[in-house]
């Protein structure tokens, strides 16, 4: 039984509040890894446990599905173009769908060769603090310099920026997005949403690449350490009870989740980033204090 692992706190309510904060902050660039290992130790649960590792994952696969479903359109718009591109300019290395999978590419090439890196960080709350301080102080740099808007509609004008993307752009955002992993409390959205308009993207369009970015990263990310938690040496029982928190998990998150991309979308289009930088310090500043103590 899932309750084992834990206490003090209701099955089914732990649940539900693990799946609200993975769908709150997997898209949001302030760390979904950061806020769920935080949670998961305030609220008593066993990080070692084979079960729980399989449950994070699996509500993670669930924030994942909200994408593909999101920016069908897009995607198919992507599939019927390709490699020419709407406007016959592009070849198969400089179309959105190649620059998206050459970004994934570059992500997967640089972060595969610090796996260890990445597992020892995990651990660490300080790495996560500094990671939240550090990238917030980074955000905000770079959308008070880089974050106007570039005019249009925000719908069109980011769906003509992303359009227009050169190969050096999608490098650079592959290379920015290895430091999420590496560095957890960085943020997978924050590292390339401010890669993305340093290379001279708008904001909707910067956020628009790291959301369709994301759907093969995280898909990549999440299916590998599914592997390797059902191939690890602690085998993981899951009896209907425990299946029943993960269902409830999964659906929560993946409902949060979609909501979130929607409002996300929106915000950006007047508001900026700034918000999240701000709110990333206090985050940061208080995880740091309750490590350090």
């Amino acid at each position: 039984m899932p309750s084992r692992y834990y206490a003090g706190l209701n099955d089914y309510l732990l649940s539900t509040i693990l799946g609200v904060i993975e769908g709150l902050t997997e898209f949001l660039p302030v760390s979904s890894t950061a806020h769920l290992r935080i949670a998961e130790a305030l609220l008593g649960v066993d990080l070692a446990s084979g079960y729980w590792k399989m449950f994070s994952i699996v509500i993670q696969f669930g924030a994942i599905l909200c994408l593909p479903i999101y920016f069908w359109s897009r995607i198919m718009q992507f599939v019927a173009t390709y490699p020419g591109g709407s406007k016959g300019d592009k070849t198969a290395l400089t179309h959105p769908m190649a620059l998206t999978l050459i970004a994934f590419a570059v992500t997967s090439a640089t972060t595969l060769p610090l796996t260890k890196l990445i597992g020892k960080n995990l651990e660490s709350l300080v790495v996560m603090g500094l990671a939240l301080i550090i990238g917030g102080i980074v955000m905000w740099i770079v959308d008070s310099i880089y974050g106007g808007h570039k005019g249009g509609t925000f719908e069109t004008a980011a769906a003509e920026e992303v359009e227009r993307m050169t190969l050096p752009q999608a490098v650079w955002i592959g290379l920015a997005q290895t430091l999420a992993p590496v560095f957890p409390g960085t943020s997978r959205s924050m590292a390339t949403i401010a890669a993305g308009q340093v290379s001279g993207l708008s904001r909707s369009a910067a956020l628009e690449f790291s959301f369709l970015l994301s759907i093969p990263t995280m898909a990549a990310a999440t299916g590998y350490d599914l592997l390797k938690t059902i191939r690890g040496p602690e085998r993981v029982h899951i009896d209907s009870h425990g299946w029943t928190l993960i269902a409830i998990g999964f659906v929560i998150s993946f409902l949060i989740a979609f909501a979130v991309v929607a409002w996300f979308m929106q915000w950006v289009r007047s508001r900026g980033f700034t918000p999240f930088a701000i709110y990333r310090l206090i985050a940061g500043a208080a995880v740091l204090f309750w490590a350090l103590r």
